[in-house]
């Protein structure tokens, strides 16, 4: 049946072909993002009108210049901060979209705290507003960042744009709702420090519970570290595979969660080998297109791959990696032993697991195991 409001609405604010045209999470991630997008607006007209308080706004003595020169402050120390936070982070925001897009809508209610703190402390004014600029500036890095890895996720017939556009339209119309109810509420406790202050605390409690929500609801094919030791775990317990949707709900989305390996993948083989003795030992054994072994410098584990190895390989070695960690240590002597021991139990169970994340819907074509881009050439033989 025809309703042409409804089309309306929907040819407005939803991607063309919907809910063919995106993934089956992305309705229910929507809703709560428009959420929390709603109560940031409102705590974000709060967090500027202290900010213009601050800046002497309605203060006689309060000089243009002053005012000028702490928003040049902030604006500066803010720049560094994106450039320095996207050279450190930047490779990591793909392979923990989800848990960096949590983070990121925490940072950005603690810079909002901040800037509704600041006219309560004058003399650290600049102080203040360059912490909270920093702050805000680093969410601007690391919520787009996740925000797009999240839109290739959605996007499921190369409409990445469509996506991205229409979640564009759906934030600026949420943004102005929060506008015209930031026009009512602000006036009401403008003059109350306290009034001010619960009612950030009430919108912040409802902006991170709808953030949690969101990011709870997506459920990622691809896997990243978490989920591949949460699938591989299930896999070793129970001889079964969790579908995405059951991994990704225990998938742990606050840092320093969760059990993973540590484990430098992509690394150069210098990194791990220091002679051709050493090299035996980490081939002895092995037949596949890594070598899986530990980093001379600080002892952890890390894979060198070779420059045949495809993302099944680079899984097979995160996978031998977490099997190995379980048995094993840096300081113990006979852990080339144990190596070799495990190249045999993986490539027995490989095939099986890789089968089975393919028949449960996973992809194996592609990963998100941060893998850097050394490769290195031997002779895979050599290990039969």
């Amino acid at each position: 049946m025809y309703h042409p409001v409804r089309d309306c609405i929907t040819s407005l604010f939803l991607p063309h072909g919907f809910p063919d045209s995106v993934s089956d999470d992305y309705l229910e991630y929507q809703l709560w993002d428009t959420l929390q997008a709603f109560s940031s607006s409102v705590t974000g007209s709060l967090a500027t009108h202290a900010l213009l308080r601050g800046s002497g706004v309605g203060d006689s003595s309060a000089t243009v210049t002053a005012a000028t020169i702490t928003w040049i402050l902030r604006d500066g120390t803010g720049m560094v901060g994106r450039i320095l936070f996207a050279w450190m982070k930047g490779c990591r925001l793909d392979c923990d979209a989800k848990r960096w897009r949590l983070f990121a809508d925490v940072l950005n209610d603690l810079a909002m705290f901040i800037e509704i703190l600041a006219p309560v402390f004058p003399s650290c004014f600049t102080l203040t507003v360059c912490t909270a600029g920093v702050c805000k500036c680093i969410v601007g890095v690391a919520g787009g960042a996740t925000r797009a890895a999240l839109t290739v996720h959605q996007a499921r017939r190369d409409n990445m744009a469509d996506v991205c556009a229409k979640d564009g339209s759906q934030e600026t119309l949420v943004n102005l709702a929060g506008l015209l109810v930031s026009l009512l509420l602000v006036p009401l406790v403008s003059d109350s420090l306290w009034g001010t202050h619960l009612l950030f605390l009430v919108l912040t409690g409802l902006h991170l519970y709808a953030n949690y929500r969101a990011v709870r609801s997506v459920v990622m094919e691809t896997l990243n570290q978490s989920r591949l030791a949460i699938v591989l775990e299930h896999f070793l317990l129970e001889g079964q595979i969790l579908r995405p949707a059951q991994a990704n709900h225990k998938e742990p989305l606050f840092p320093g969660l969760g059990s993973q390996v540590s484990v430098d993948v992509g690394v150069s083989l210098n990194a791990v080998v220091s002679s051709v003795s050493q090299l035996n030992l980490l081939q002895k054994g092995n037949d596949c297109r890594y070598l899986l072994g530990w980093r001379r410098d600080t002892g952890g584990l890390a894979v060198v791959l070779h420059r045949g190895a495809g993302s099944a390989d680079v899984i097979r070695s995160v996978v031998h990696a977490e099997i190995l960690n379980r048995k094993t240590s840096c300081s113990d002597p006979a852990r080339y032993s144990i190596l070799a021991e495990t190249h045999r139990q993986v490539s027995r169970m490989f095939p099986d697991f890789c089968h089975g994340l393919r028949a449960s819907g996973w992809v194996t074509d592609r990963n998100l195991l941060d893998s850097d881009d050394w490769r290195a050439n031997w002779d895979i033989n050599k290990g039969l």
